[in-house]
Formats: structure tokens, C-alpha cells, sequence
């Protein structure tokens, strides 16, 4: 008698294949730190991986798969072999988001996540792990971070109530809990045992403490900017290392327990880019409430201008590099001294759906804006004045780059309504229109400036005659994703794109050919500019990171 399949279970058995599909396989890579070098990568779980482990011998790693996979695997590094998996919670609870190992076994390591509290052991002849669940009593928390004492006689956890439980992994009990009172504000993000006895807990709002059991009062604290990911000792641990959710790694001493900033990125979309005239040593980025000022050679932020609550969209140098002038969310341009940080002034209601982008004249006398509205606004800036000198209304939907002719007598707009529009900056009027069926990102003037490059979410790069406004050729500027930044050299030889295809690529102008490809991004590139003097190129992206590369050819 032959079993006959419901339509109903056909459509679940194809919705699962397409879900597979969809999320895919992660791979787990395994590093040689040493050789800096790929070893292996390992793929079974399906969808997102919250958490690794290594054994204490370096003999295994542990995996924790995500919501969609739910399994927990041990691998073995010599074979570089899953050995078994098994789910990683239980039915009635939710899913398992951190891992740990013993500290003096191979064997054991404990799985921890909403409301599931897991110690397992590797059974290696079978091939197996077996798990015991923790006791809590009437207790339910949520893990977020966990940590196993040097001897393995306890491990914490931290919950995102704010308090911390001791657990006993030999019999599986509560040791205790605490603070009773005071507890963690917005949870107990990273915990860390000392080997000299002691805790460091790290909370979801910047506080970072060191207390001891059974009372988890704080003993020593400093409070950092952003919620607290990440603590890693150094040696017994005199000295550590703090991560957060703000881009910034501290060093901290133990003795004195201050701070120092070593290193710090933006943690938001990366914006804009620009580079004072005539010098590459430093450039200024921004991104979201942030300005920040960058030393090239050293990669040191050198200035950090905040506005809170706000978004900056462009930013510019004026010629004399006496101001940086920002376009933000608000409406508003502000300018700020570039050695200080200092607000200069402010223009309000520049534009009535914020201000997208900014330019500025080599004269330093005017600043050109565009708004979320399409309308281009060209200001006259005095000595203690900023007046609007014309509100060019031309384009229906937001302004996303700008260009000025280097004799400041004619600018570029391009705009996501899908046209580029050339204005006349003595009499305030259209010189030329250009339409396409894109949404323009970015525009170049050629340094002959006779021609302009446009390029946008139709992936083509499009060279343009000026004076009449009409296409010379169209190139393919990328197979996926629109063409978010571009850039050309002073000697109009080549110029430079990058966009949703993660790469950064260096074309010749003339022959239309891609002659270089830089790969390192691992989100969208934003913008793209060529240092002055053809030393790097530096391009940002919509993860927060700022990458600066050698320029291919001779400067």
C-alpha cells in the first residue's frame, strides 16, 4: 500500500528547500594567527552562528548555530571534521547564544541563552554530547555573556536583567546571585574571570566594574562610552582590553583601573569624505552625529565633532582650510574650525527636508547645498554674514552629489529624480539638463572639464559632452549593485568606483577599462576619493569602515 503525500505537506517540504536556500550555509574559517593565513573552513550550520569556542588544548571548537539552525557542533581542529551536533536547547526553551569551554578539560563545555543553561559532555568513542541541564529553581533569565573560572570549580553568567549567577558545573546547582540591588543597567554585556579571584563585568551601558562574589558589589568602576561587547585579559590580567558597541577599544590597567583609548571607527554609515586642498595628511569623514578628522599616515582620529540626534549627509573643506562645512538631517549647514571643532555658524532652514550635499568655491566665498526636496541653494558667505543669494528649483526628489568648475562660474547637481542638471553660476540659471533612467549617486567633472562622468543605480557609468548635454558612451561600471562613489584623478588619466558590489575599482578614463580591483569591504561602499597628489585612495562604507589604499600607479 503506497503512502500518499498531502499537497499540504508538498508545499511545507518546498517551502523548507526554499528557506534553506535563502539563509544558506555559514562557514566557519578557521586562522593560522601566526602565518596570518586561511587554514580551513567549516560549513553545517545553516543561517547565522552566534558563538565559537576553543578547547583549553586547542583539540576542539564548539559552534553555536543562530535561531534558523539551533544546533550546537564539535569540530575537531586536527581533522578539520565536524565530529557530532546536536540541538542545542530544548523545545520549551528559547534559543542558546553563548558558549564556553572547561578550563582544564577538553571534554565539557556549558551553553547558555534564554532561559536554557546547558552543561555538556563529549563522549568522543560514540561520537556524541550529552547535555545536563542547569537548575535555577523559580529563576528564569535570559544569557548574555558567560565566563568560566580558572579551575572550573564555577562559572557566571551574565543575564539581561543585570545580575549575575554562579553556577557549580559538577552538580549543576545555583551558587548564588547577585547584586540584590543595583543591578547591571541594560544587562551584563561581557563578563571575565580574574585568575587572581574576582570578576570584570561589563554592562550594555558603558560601565565596566570589578566585584566579587557572593555580593557583586562594584569594588572598583570607570564608565566608557558606548555598551560594553568585549573584555579580554592580558597575561593574569594587570591589563585588558574593552571592546564596544561604539567602535572603541580601551586598554585598561588593573592597579589603577583607567582607561586609555587605543583605537576607534565610526559605528554607523559612513557618509562622506573630503581632504583639505593641496594635502593628503589627513581627511575628515562622517557619519551619522559624527564629524571626525583622521590622520592618514597613522590612521589617528584627530578631532571628533558631535551634534547629537542629528545626521550629517556631506561634508566639504573650504579652499583656505579655515572651516569644514557639514550638510545635516536637520536643515541645517554648519561650519566648524577643522583644528578645534569649534561651531562657526550655522545657516538654519537651508533646505525644508534636510540638507543631502554641500560643495564649496575656490574663492571661499560661496556655498552651494542641496536639499531632500531637489531644490540647489547657493549661499554668499561674508566675513560674519550668510546670506541666500538663489534657490534654483529644478529637481523633483533629493540632491545626492555636487561639483564645481574649477573657475567657480558653472557647478554640477546630480539628483535620484534621474537627472544631472549643469548650472550657470553667474547668472543663477540651467545651462543644461541631463536625463537617464537612474537615480544618480555620484558626477565628476573631467579636469579638461569640456566632459562629466555620472554614475548611479543603474550600474553604468555614463561619460557626457557638457556643452550640449549629450551622451558620449556608456560603460557597465559594476554586475551587482549601483555605483554609490566615484572619483577622478587631476590629470583626468583614471578615476575610481566603488558601490553595492563591495569593490573598489580603478579605471582608465580613455580606454573605459577597469585596470585595478581592490577587494576588503564587507559593506556598501558609500564614497570614494583620491588623496591630493595620487597617494591613496580612500573609501568608506555603510558598516562604519574606512579603508585607504596605495594608489596603483606612479604620483
Amino acid at each position: 500500500m503506497e503512502t500518499q503525500t498531502s499537497p499540504k505537506d508538498e508545499v511545507a517540504e518546498a517551502v523548507e528547500l526554499e528557506l534553506e536556500a535563502v539563509i544558506g550555509f555559514n562557514d566557519i574559517i578557521l586562522w593560522d594567527y601566526k602565518k596570518r593565513e586561511l587554514m580551513a573552513r567549516l560549513s553545517l550550520h545553516k543561517g547565522k552562528i552566534e558563538a565559537l569556542a576553543f578547547s583549553p588544548n586547542d583539540i576542539y571548537l564548539v559552534s553555536l548555530g543562530g535561531p534558523d539552525d539551533g544546533s550546537v557542533v564539535v569540530w575537531s581542529i586536527a581533522k578539520r571534521e565536524a565530529i557530532c551536533g546536536s540541538p542545542a536547547a530544548g523545545l520549551n526553551v528559547g534559543n542558546a547564544t553563548t558558549v564556553i569551554f572547561s578550563k582544564c578539560r577538553d571534554e565539557m563545555f556549558v551553553t547558555a541563552g534564554n532561559g536554557t543553561i546547558r552543561v555538556w559532555e563529549l563522549d568522543l568513542p560514540n561520537r556524541k554530547i550529552w547535555p545536563t541541564e542547569c537548575q535555577t529553581g523559580q529563576m528564569k533569565r535570559i544569557v548574555m555573556s558567560i565566563s568560566m573560572a580558572n579551575d572550573d570549580s564555577f562559572f557566571y553568567l551574565g543575564t539581561t536583567t543585570g545580575d549575575i549567577l554562579k553556577m557549580n558545573p559538577r552538580t549543576k546547582l545555583l551558587a548564588d546571585t547577585g547584586p540584590a540591588k543595583d543591578k547591571f543597567s541594560l544587562g551584563v554585556s561581557a563578563i571575565s574571570c580574574l585568575k587572581m579571584g574576582g570578576l570584570l563585568v561589563g554592562s550594555g551601558d558603558g560601565l565596566l566594574v570589578f566585584c566579587k562574589s557572593p555580593s557583586y558589589k562594584p569594588i572598583k568602576k570607570i564608565q566608557l562610552q558606548g555598551g560594553i561587547t568585549s573584555i579580554t585579559l592580558r597575561g593574569e590580567g594587570h591589563q585588558f582590553f574593552v571592546g564596544t558597541e561604539e567602535s572603541h577599544i580601551y586598554r585598561v590597567n588593573f592597579t589603577n583601573f583607567k582607561e586609555t583609548l587605543i583605537t576607534t571607527c565610526h559605528f554607523e554609515s559612513v557618509e562622506d569624505i573630503a581632504f583639505p586642498f593641496g594635502t593628503a595628511e589627513l581627511f575628515a569623514t562622517c557619519a551619522k552625529k559624527d564629524i571626525r578628522v583622521w590622520h592618514t599616515l597613522t590612521n589617528r582620529e584627530l578631532l571628533r565633532i558631535t551634534v547629537p540626534n542629528m545626521t550629517c549627509h556631506g561634508i566639504d573643506f573650504m579652499r583656505d582650510g579655515k572651516s569644514i562645512i557639514s550638510a545635516w538631517d536637520d536643515g541645517r549647514i554648519r561650519a566648524f574650525a577643522p583644528e578645534t571643532g569649534r561651531l562657526m555658524y550655522v545657516i538654519n532652514n537651508a533646505h525644508r527636508i534636510g540638507v543631502t550635499a554641500i560643495a564649496t568655491t575656490s574663492d571661499c566665498k560661496r556655498v552651494i547645498s542641496g536639499g531632500g526636496e531637489g531644490e540647489v541653494r547657493v549661499w554668499h558667505i561674508g566675513h560674519q554674514t550668510q546670506k541666500l543669494e538663489e534657490a534654483l528649483k529644478e529637481h523633483k526628489s533629493s540632491v545626492s552629489c555636487i561639483r564645481v568648475k574649477k573657475n567657480n562660474e558653472e557647478c554640477v547637481t546630480a539628483s535620484t529624480d534621474g537627472t544631472c542638471i549643469i548650472w550657470d553660476l553667474v547668472r543663477l540659471r540651467r545651462n543644461q539638463m541631463i536625463l537617464a533612467n537612474t537615480l544618480f549617486q555620484c558626477v565628476c567633472y573631467h579636469p579638461e572639464e569640456f566632459q562629466i562622468i555620472t554614475s548611479g543605480t543603474d550600474r553604468k557609468i555614463a561619460y557626457w559632452e557638457v556643452f550640449d548635454g549629450s551622451v558620449i558612451r556608456e560603460l557597465d561600471g559594476s554586475l551587482s549593485g549601483a555605483v554609490n562613489g566615484m572619483d577622478i584623478t587631476v590629470e583626468g588619466v583614471h578615476f575610481v568606483t566603488g558601490g553595492n558590489d563591495h569593490l573598489v575599482k580603478v579605471w582608465d578614463y580613455n580606454e573605459g577599462e577597469v585596470t585595478h580591483v581592490g577587494v576588503g569591504h564587507s559593506g556598501n561602499i558609500t564614497r570614494i576619493r583620491i588623496s591630493p597628489g595620487n597617494q591613496y585612495i580612500v573609501s568608506v562604507s555603510a558598516d562604519g569602515a574606512i579603508l585607504r589604499w596605495k594608489y596603483p600607479f606612479p604620483s
